[in-house]
């Protein structure tokens, strides 16, 4: 017969314990701030989501140790979801002016962006959620989340080119290779 002592064994060699929660937001905290960060575009926001990640995290039951990582990361997710409620968002306001802020030229980009669109871009383009999961967890359609990604991903590229023009610096292959792709995003969202 398993004792009680023998199941709880087995279940923290394979799951997280609230131990195990706090050693990961303690080591990848800079990542897991920015991504509260980049979703809330405010840091005192940044960090109630940071926090509520946490809490949540140390209190959800039965997590894979191999999922850990990347539920703390969803944790951050839906906590910037409750606290900024982006569909319920103008979606033709920009968060923030660009160029105003001491921010990287990259973040600076992602900041300005209206907020759904800066949700999406993140969680599909950054964290790289489906869209479907991107839909499901901003209570959008698939459509509508494909759109605001063509949007962000075409005010990015302008950003990315107005920066260069402004600086004189050469726009890395990345990015150029991103804006070119750009044009047919559209076509995208015809799609299936």
């Amino acid at each position: 017969m398993v004792s009680a002592t023998q199941i709880s064994e087995q279940n923290s060699a394979t799951h997280v314990v609230a131990r195990d929660f706090c050693r990961i937001f303690e080591q990848e905290m800079d990542r897991l701030y920015l991504l509260s960060y980049l979703l809330t575009a405010d840091h005192s926001k940044a960090e109630r989501c940071f926090a509520g990640a946490l809490k949540d995290s140390v209190h959800s039951p039965g997590v894979f140790r191999e999922w850990a990582r990347s539920w703390a990361r969803r944790m951050v997710v839906q906590n910037a979801i409750q606290l900024m409620d982006p569909q319920a968002a103008d979606s033709n306001a920009s968060n923030r002016a660009t160029g105003q802020s001491k921010e990287l030229p990259e973040t600076a980009a992602v900041l300005a962006l209206p907020e759904f669109e800066r949700f999406v871009f993140v969680m599909s383009v950054l964290e790289r959620y489906s869209d479907q999961d991107c839909a499901l967890l901003l209570q959008a359609t698939r459509g509508e989340v494909i759109e605001a990604r063509s949007r962000a991903l075409q005010h990015i590229a302008g950003a990315a080119e107005a920066h260069r023009t402004c600086s004189g610096e050469r726009v890395p292959h990345e990015v150029a290779a991103l804006a070119m792709k750009v044009e047919s995003v559209p076509l995208l969202a015809t799609l299936p």
